[in-house]
C-alpha cells in the first residue's frame, strides 16, 4: 500500500483503531508516528485520559499524526463528538522529517474515513483546548 508520492505505507493496525475510536470509542486518542517508511502506532490513550494527558504525550521536538475523539456539548444542551486529524509538527523538528510527515499526510489522512475537522499545530498554543473548542462548534 506504499504511495507513489511519498513512498509512505500505512500498518493495518492504524486503520483497525481508527475504527475501534470511531465506532467503539475505545480510545480517546491514537498518537501515529513513521517509522522505517510506514505509519505505526505509537500511543492509544485510553477513553479516560484527557486533552491534557494527550498533549503531554506529544514529543517537544519530533513530529506526529494524531486523532482526538473531542466531546463537548452544544448551545442546545446536546452530547456531541467530533474526531479531530492533528498533525503535530513542531519548529524545533527536524527540517526533514517535517517535509516527510507533510508530503505523506493526506495519503494518510484518506486512510482514516470519519475525520471532521483537521489541524496543524508547530507549538502546544495552535492546538490549545480553546481552539479545539471553538473548532468544535
Amino acid at each position: 500500500m506504499a504511495n507513489a508520492a511519498s513512498g509512505m505505507a500505512v500498518h493495518d493496525d492504524c486503520k483497525l483503531k481508527f475504527l475501534e475510536l470511531k465506532s467503539k470509542r475505545n480510545y480517546r486518542y491514537i498518537i501515529f508516528k513513521i517509522e522505517d517508511q510506514q505509519v505505526v502506532l505509537e500511543k492509544l490513550g485510553g477513553p479516560e485520559e484527557s486533552y491534557d494527558d494527550f498533549t503531554k504525550s506529544l514529543p517537544e521536538d519530533e513530529c506526529r499524526y494524531t486523532v482526538f475523539d473531542f466531546d463537548f456539548v452544544t448551545s442546545e444542551n446536546c452530547q456531541k463528538s467530533k474526531i479531530f486529524f492533528i498533525a503535530w509538527s513542531p519548529d524545533t523538528s527536524k527540517v526533514r522529517m517535517k517535509m516527510v510527515y507533510a508530503s505523506s499526510k493526506d495519503r494518510f489522512k484518506r486512510e482514516l474515513d470519519g475525520i471532521q475537522v483537521e489541524l496543524q499545530a508547530t507549538d502546544p498554543s495552535e492546538m490549545s483546548f480553546d481552539i479545539i473548542k471553538s473548532r468544535a462548534l
